[in-house]
């Protein structure tokens, strides 16, 4: 990763949690997880299917009378994601420089910095089954990768404010590692991407609103 300088101009919200099976179907009308349970997060989802999962939220809300005029749920940018997951910090992880399987879901044969080994479940858990950071966000390290808004590029050599990444592409990023990965995967830095069609057991989402 190349550090540069982000600054963020305008609020927004993130959802707490990933977003689940049962909050899928209740939109979607669908189920296309492969690990199944109305609390685990959903996956097997792709960049596409998520947007559009954000698009037809927004058109209930705004027909419910609930979502002011001008708002909208989107997917976050990538610069959003890692501000919400960092939460003020500057260590790989929200949670400091090391960490074990006791803290997020990942291949616990694999930690980081020292950390002890610890267990490998295969397979997602509940959302909210681990300590959340210091604003709140819960599963932002492991469990499933979370797609972002950004097409995948390289980042800019100096500061700015309020990146969208490149204005077109041919992959999408997505951010957090899996209960697949090892711990490098989920430090607070990392970025992955895929084609926008990929759909995999270890790939989700979390929403913004703004």
């Amino acid at each position: 990763e190349t550090q540069h300088q982000v600054t963020l101009t305008e609020g927004f919200w993130l959802g707490k949690l990933e977003v689940t099976q049962a909050q899928w179907e209740k939109v979607m009308g669908t189920k296309p997880s492969s690990f199944k349970g109305a609390n685990l997060p959903v996956e097997q989802v792709s960049w596409n299917d998520v947007t559009s999962f954000c698009a037809k939220l927004t058109e209930r809300e705004r027909s419910a009378g609930r979502l002011p005029e001008g708002y909208a749920y989107q997917l976050p940018t990538e610069a959003q994601w890692e501000y919400a997951c960092r939460a003020g910090t500057r260590t790989a992880f929200s949670f400091g420089d090391s960490l074990s399987s006791r803290q997020a879901n990942f291949d616990g044969n694999y930690p980081y910095a020292g950390a002890a080994k610890g267990t490998y479940l295969e397979k997602t858990v509940e959302v909210g089954s681990y300590a959340a950071n210091a604003w709140g966000f819960q599963d932002m390290h492991g469990n499933v990768w979370e797609w972002c808004q950004d097409w995948y590029g390289d980042y800019p050599s100096g500061s700015v404010s309020d990146p969208m990444g490149p204005a077109d592409g041919s992959e999408r990023v997505f951010r957090g590692g899996s209960w697949g990965s090892g711990a490098q995967a989920l430090r607070s830095a990392l970025r992955f991407r895929l084609g926008p069609d990929y759909r995999l057991d270890f790939l989700g989402f979390r929403p913004s609103l703004r």
